[in-house]
């Protein structure tokens, strides 16, 4: 059924570029909207493409200190000197560049004006495809991220008078600081599904991290061990994400897309199809309708297989939000393929689809100790599924 969506997106936002050699390539983002442009997606009844202003400080000071901010804006400057030490720029991970803090805050910027079309009701739906970048710390840079617009978008709602936020992040990379940022909140469930900490950075992201004092089983994290394919990480999503949010019952709900679960990604050990990562879309598209009344705010995130993955994932994500969903057995347009050549100076992908069937057994079909998808699922279960009124086993 065709939905209302908001895609918060124009060229400016391809200023958040940490150089050449970095692995998050702005150039995936533009790939992605050109692709679904040429789709006819946003040529599509209650689909709307706009172009939002940056987030003044003030909205960027809802999670990020000031003092921080200023750091930010002062390692931009056209001839910067040494980054201001202790705050996590100038690493290889967020190496500075020229205008830093406003490519910045135009990321956070097209997130929250996603988030007031979805909140206002000017749309069901919003899309920051540019988002997504979950790391950012309260007075800190991390893992290409230097302001977190999804936890800006959430604590913008909060101060709109949201009561319940959930928030499901499905990156390979555990949502770290979206979790930080609320860990002592009832009032937002966060939910990340990410590979194991033991094999994979940020190191965080264990069951037992559950949530501050007041707080306890607002945070939710599946840590799937290393290999992790398909069928494993749609049984471990399906036997933890819907069952929690309908104990919750958000008023809106927030994800975040990172695509970087595909097996060809070069920067993790997860082995999901572009077919999974479809499915998992329109997995919470579904949920968003159940549990939210439709209200539905998705970032993009990691992902860096730029050509190949990226912008077929985030494609299939945009049209479902639409309403649209594009068949995974169509082929990608030729208009598309020869812009993404003359990009990337690489042949696109042909299909919008894996071949993969993306098929998974349910939890509740029974459990099997001796599994680890299994093993990874009752970690979470039993950490917090008693503090939400869940049974842990179906």
């Amino acid at each position: 059924m065709p939905c209302t969506l908001y895609v918060a997106w124009d060229e400016r936002l391809a200023a958040y570029d940490f150089g050449p050699d970095h692995p998050m390539a702005p150039v995936r983002v533009d790939l992605t909207i050109e692709l679904a442009r040429t789709f006819g997606l946003f040529a599509e009844a209650g689909v709307s493409v706009e172009r939002a202003p940056p987030a003044t400080d003030v909205q960027l000071e809802l999670v990020h200190i000031g003092s921080y901010i200023a750091a930010v804006r002062l390692a931009g400057r056209p001839d910067p000197g040494s980054p201001i030490p202790g705050f996590g720029l100038g690493t290889g991970d967020d190496p500075v560049f020229p205008g830093m803090h406003d490519a910045s805050a135009l990321v956070a910027g097209a997130t929250l004006a996603a988030a007031r079309a979805v909140w206002t009701g000017a749309a069901q739906h919003g899309a920051s495809i540019a988002g997504g970048l979950h790391h950012a710390m309260r007075a800190r840079a991390s893992g290409f991220c230097v302001y977190n617009d999804p936890a800006i978008a959430i604590a913008w709602l909060l101060e709109a008078g949201a009561e319940r936020v959930a928030y499901v992040d499905i990156d390979v990379h555990h949502g770290d600081g979206v979790q930080a940022a609320f860990y002592d909140d009832p009032r937002v469930l966060t939910i990340s599904l990410h590979e194991h900490p033991a094999t994979l950075w940020p190191g965080t992201g264990l069951p037992g991290e559950t949530g501050g004092p007041g707080a306890v089983g607002s945070a939710v994290n599946v840590a799937l061990p290393a290999g992790t394919t398909d069928a494993g990480w749609l049984r471990a999503f399906h036997a933890i994400v819907p069952p929690l949010l309908r104990a919750f019952r958000p008023q809106i709900m927030v994800s975040q897309h990172g695509c970087d679960t595909h097996r060809l990604d070069p920067l993790a050990d997860l082995q999901l199809s572009i077919d999974a990562q479809r499915a998992a879309g329109a997995a919470i598209h579904s949920l968003a309708h159940e549990v939210a009344d439709g209200r539905w705010l998705l970032t993009g995130g990691g992902g860096y297989k730029t050509l190949q993955v990226v912008p077929i994932t985030w494609t299939h994500l945009l049209a479902e939000a639409a309403g649209y969903p594009i068949d995974p057995q169509a082929r990608t347009p030729d208009a598309w393929r020869e812009y993404a050549s003359r990009r990337t100076g690489h042949q696109a992908p042909e299909l919008m689809t894996d071949g993969a069937p993306a098929q998974y057994t349910r939890f509740e079909s029974g459990y099997d100790p001796s599994d680890r998808i299994d093993q990874a699922i009752m970690a979470t279960r039993t950490a917090v599924f008693p503090e939400n009124g869940l049974l842990l086993l179906p």
